[in-house]
């Protein structure tokens, strides 16, 4: 895995993006898949909010998603090798970019047709733990015709990123404004952020 870590983090440097195309493996993103439609069959899924704690609000013509929050307590097997991934990586990062990464959190996230997500940053306000933003895609057989690409804004300029399985995308929490594209079938994903503590 180390030389699909050093892709990710390479290209974040060079381009402010991190992109690594199989990040996640095929039979993990399968299982992970599997598990996102069984719980979004099973009503587990709630509507995404915007802003943290106090300040949260719920509207649906800004953020589309359904999303449930990852936890080892689940006990899953396929999260929790998520989760051992992900610490797997936050021990490269620290060790080759002294980014001092302490925690992560991370859910899934179902965007149904004819959903999206308008331009936004991750960072909150009023808290900065959020350093790193993470994603990582579960879509079998993705069209370009299908949309729901992830549209970075940087420097005047727009990079389209299809939401294509198995991929992770890696970028700043605070920097890097971006929107979730409108989708033309279910998209699915793994979304999160690394976070130093406060």
């Amino acid at each position: 895995m180390q030389d699909v870590f050093d892709t990710l983090i390479d290209s974040f440097v060079r381009d402010h993006i991190g992109i690594a195309e199989n990040f996640l493996s095929v039979p993990l993103a399968s299982h992970l898949r599997d598990n996102l439609t069984a719980l979004f069959a099973d009503k587990q899924l709630h509507h995404a909010g915007i802003g943290n704690d106090s300040t949260q609000a719920h509207d649906q013509t800004v953020r589309g998603d359904m999303i449930y929050w990852l936890d080892r307590s689940h006990d899953d097997r396929y999260e929790n090798a998520f989760f051992d991934l992900m610490d797997k990586f936050v021990l490269h990062l620290n060790a080759t970019c002294y980014t001092g990464i302490t925690g992560y959190e991370f859910h899934y996230a179902m965007y149904e047709e004819g959903s999206f997500y308008k331009k936004h940053l991750d960072r909150f306000r009023n808290n900065s733990d959020r350093q790193y933003s993470m994603i990582m895609y579960l879509n079998a057989d993705w069209q370009q015709a299908d949309g729901g690409e992830l549209c970075i804004h940087q420097n005047g300029h727009q990079q389209n990123i299809s939401p294509i399985d198995g991929k992770s995308v890696f970028f700043s929490s605070s920097t890097l404004e971006h929107e979730v594209l409108l989708t033309h079938r279910p998209r699915m994903s793994i979304t999160g952020w690394l976070k130093v503590s406060s």
